[in-house]
């Protein structure tokens, strides 16, 4: 028989582990129908297609420790089903890459682009240099949206072209870095940290993307480092706020940014480019490509498209006041001109979707449209294309059925495409990914 001392000792340790086994189910049945509830949602509404970078879980490598669903900055995009983590609300994934840094057993990938939505990326090497030697592509133009995430490619790329640039070569530049954004200005400064023989140009004025962003617009969601400066660490800012904290660090590191030059040509010549540009010529051992894609704005390629009322970006809601407003598209930026101008005096403003439901789109301007929609500001449209536009109406097509509206101004947020004819003349390999890695 067992002693009675013996037996307490055993229910002293026993009972508090059942309790803690016990909590720890509890835990995984809640999480398990948290998840299964957001997925359930996620598919009712259409909404199960990532806009780009997302992670893939490796179902036979994760164990459920649930460290990738509290590591993602946007919270809920991950949850447990099963004891295993899922996707559960993939068209709000905008591809931080947080979860695949936590997980302690490797289980994930990040992957562009789905069977249903491909993505065109231009072959990249994990250096970020592409088919073509010594030149490289960093930021947006390589699937990178996120100013956090462009800005850390734009650091590693120029640390790999110290490495590509330290044996002896005759050209006058070490770098010649294209492109003033976000990777931009994070390629400059580590170039500049670096002591490396660099010119960055920019084909535009100060800002590349950001500054065309719609007026107070929030950016930024994560603490970045940057060189010579240290930690950005504000996880949210509206643009202008981060326009003029980047200007005062050019100041203070007089980083030397040529504006409104445009590159023109890139040409191979003994071991280096000739790169001649809309005022010079340089001559450089490497290149790297900080180039955006709303440089070249995705068009409906419809008649009247060519009018002065059609745009592609919202810079000021208020020069909408008192006009009817017609913004095409579904994704952030869309809702987001759609909602702005819709607050401004004596607008009419309809959003028009090719889609049945806004898919790409964050979920507080999803819940902003909704509101805006149940309050009579605005109007949405789904399943709606335009077919022409005229300079006082406007006809769609829903359905098969074609209709007539009164307006003043078209936006078109259709998203940018690559300036892919002049990357090929580069001879740079555009692939096309479907869940690619």
């Amino acid at each position: 028989m067992i002693e009675l001392t013996t037996f307490i000792s055993l229910l002293v340790y026993l009972i508090p582990m059942a309790i803690i086994w016990g909590c720890y189910w509890s835990w995984k049945r809640w999480n398990h129908h948290i998840a299964l509830a957001k997925l359930s949602q996620s598919i009712a509404s259409n909404m199960t297609e990532p806009a780009s970078l997302h992670p893939i879980i490796n179902s036979s490598l994760c164990l459920g420790c649930g460290v990738c669903t509290k590591a993602c900055p946007e919270g809920g995009i991950l949850g447990l089903i099963n004891g295993k983590a899922r996707l559960v609300e993939p068209a709000n994934c905008i591809g931080h890459g947080a979860c695949k840094t936590a997980c302690p057993f490797d289980a994930i990938t990040l992957v562009f682009g789905t069977e249903k939505r491909g993505v065109d990326i231009p072959q990249l090497s994990p250096n970020f240099e592409t088919n073509v030697c010594g030149l490289f592509i960093a930021g947006e133009l390589g699937g990178m949206g996120l100013i956090r995430n462009a800005i850390e490619q734009g650091k590693q790329a120029v640390d790999s072209i110290v490495k590509f640039t330290s044996a002896k070569h005759s050209a006058p530049l070490d770098l010649l870095i294209v492109g003033a954004g976000p990777a931009g200005i994070a390629a400059s400064l580590t170039a500049k940290a670096h002591k490396l023989n660099f010119v960055t140009i920019d084909q535009a004025t100060f800002g590349g993307t950001v500054s065309q962003f719609p007026r107070n617009k929030i950016v930024m969601t994560a603490p970045v480092e940057l060189p010579l400066v240290g930690k950005m660490s504000f996880r949210e800012i509206t643009k202008e706020a981060l326009l003029d904290f980047w200007e005062k660090i050019i100041v203070k590191t007089k980083l030397d940014i040529r504006y409104r030059e445009q590159l023109l040509e890139i040409v191979n010549s003994n071991n280096s480019f000739k790169c001649v540009s809309t005022n010079t010529e340089y001559h450089s051992r490497a290149v790297l490509l900080c180039l955006g894609r709303r440089g070249t704005p995705r068009k409906l390629e419809v008649t009247g498209e060519e009018l002065p009322k059609v745009v592609y970006r919202l810079i000021d809601p208020a020069q909408y006041r008192n006009q009817k407003v017609l913004v095409v598209g579904g994704s952030d930026s869309a809702l987001e001109a759609a909602i702005s101008i819709s607050e401004e005096p004596g607008t009419d403003v309809t959003l028009a979707y090719r889609g049945e439901a806004i898919s790409r789109a964050k979920p507080e301007n999803r819940e902003k449209l909704v509101m805006a929609a149940n309050n009579g500001k605005l109007s949405v449209l789904f399943n709606t294309h335009v077919k022409t536009i005229q300079a006082e109406t406007v006809f769609l097509k829903s359905n098969e059925v074609i209709s007539q509206i009164e307006n003043d101004a078209v936006i078109v947020c259709a998203g940018g495409i690559l300036p892919t004819p002049f990357l090929k003349s580069l001879g740079i390999i555009i692939e096309t990914k479907h869940g690619s890695a």
